[in-house]
């Protein structure tokens, strides 16, 4: 999968507009490596890369600094703090 870097009109795609951040191809197109190549390297008409790779990250799988984080601790004083605030509400 790719992601757009900076916003182009694919001209040879009915001049689809892609915006920075888009996914790209769109759904239903099918590049051809070379023309991954040609957006992804500076051998286009804007003489700049205009997609990258990305690896695919399936969903509701923790990131890489989302798992080295510790769980927070419970103490007395924070389930206290808790319930008081349960029973605030």
């Amino acid at each position: 999968m790719y992601k757009v870097i900076k916003n182009f009109t694919d001209l040879q795609d009915d001049n689809y507009k892609y915006e920075v951040g888009d996914e790209y191809p769109r759904l239903g197109l099918k590049p051809s490596i070379s023309r991954i190549t040609e957006l992804s390297g500076s051998n286009n008409k804007q003489r700049t890369p205009l997609i990258v790779e990305v690896e695919d990250i399936p969903e509701n799988v923790p990131t890489e600094e989302e798992e080295t984080k510790e769980p927070k601790k419970t103490t007395r004083k924070s389930t206290k703090k808790e319930k008081v605030n349960k029973d605030v509400k």
